[in-house]
């Protein structure tokens, strides 16, 4: 059974769903742009049997508190400090991450803080490497630089119930499996009054974390952190060439590029939940 919770970390209400044994393995789950744990409703009891399985929504996402600009710091190192909060908050000391999106540089920052914590990393469209940035991320770019009524446009278009539904449309050799539910529920939270601005903060941040790739790759070499990478080939955001950088720092990372693309959860859950299965089984015994 999956639990939903909530928790009172550095004065913000933030959503989670647990799932498992209190003295299991624990996998933490990151979400990423424009989703939430809901990403992870079919993939958490699948993986409950034999880990602990926590999946929280970054602020100003999903279920979790979403202030006002102006009533909280909108940058991937204030999500990361609220997940670390989460995570002290419940005890959890040792875990193994679960990054897609957003969640890769949330994840890597706590990782690279504190690599004795982290046992594992799974990736999934989670880039630590420049390597497979698309044309997608080129007015975002350009609206980081230069914010103003030039560039914003083409960055609010991203907020828009079309691109949402591209999200999990495009790369995805069969669309009729891909559930409406899946952009229905995230337009519904992007759309929320004051929402855009906070999504918009956070578009502007995002260049920065490109400046913490080196700290990340450093990480990967001195620590030699168990990896697997399970990434859709056709991915118009992050592509392939993401996940193949991984080998770079990390030779023995574990690589399968799937016939999918930016949410490959959502048409290959039994391939991905096999790999996971077998990748925690071999590196955490």
């Amino acid at each position: 059974m999956t639990s939903y919770r909530y928790a009172d970390i550095h004065g913000q209400r933030v959503f989670y769903r647990e799932a498992g044994h209190a003295d299991a393995p624990v996998l933490v789950l990151l979400h990423g742009f424009p989703t939430s744990s809901h990403m992870f409703r079919e993939l958490i009891p699948r993986l409950a049997d034999r880990y602990r399985v926590i999946a929280p929504d970054h602020v100003g996402f999903g279920h979790s508190a979403a202030p006002s600009v102006d009533g909280f710091d909108y940058t991937f190192d204030a999500l990361t400090d609220i997940t670390l909060g989460l995570l002290d908050h419940l005890g959890v000391r040792r875990h193994a991450l679960y990054i897609q999106d957003y969640g890769a540089p949330i994840g890597l920052k706590i990782a690279s803080r504190h690599p004795e914590r982290v046992t594992a990393i799974i990736t999934q469209s989670g880039n630590a490497y420049t390597e497979g940035f698309t044309p997608f991320w080129e007015p975002l770019f350009a609206y980081a630089t230069n914010p103003g009524p030039d560039t914003e446009p083409a960055v609010r278009a991203l907020l828009t119930p079309e691109a949402t539904r591209w999200q999990y449309t495009h790369g995805v050799k069969d669309p009729s499996r891909i559930s409406p539910d899946t952009w229905a529920h995230d337009q519904a939270l992007l759309d929320r009054p004051g929402n855009a601005e906070v999504q918009l903060a956070l578009f502007r941040d995002y260049r920065h974390n490109l400046d913490a790739y080196p700290l990340f790759q450093r990480y990967f070499r001195e620590t030699r952190v168990p990896l697997l990478a399970v990434w859709g080939r056709h991915d118009e955001i992050f592509g392939p060439d993401g996940a193949l950088a991984y080998r770079r720092d990390l030779p023995a990372a574990e690589i399968h590029l799937l016939d999918a693309g930016h949410f490959a959860l959502e048409d290959h859950l039994d391939t991905i939940t096999g790999y996971i299965r077998g990748f925690l089984g071999r590196v955490l015994g």
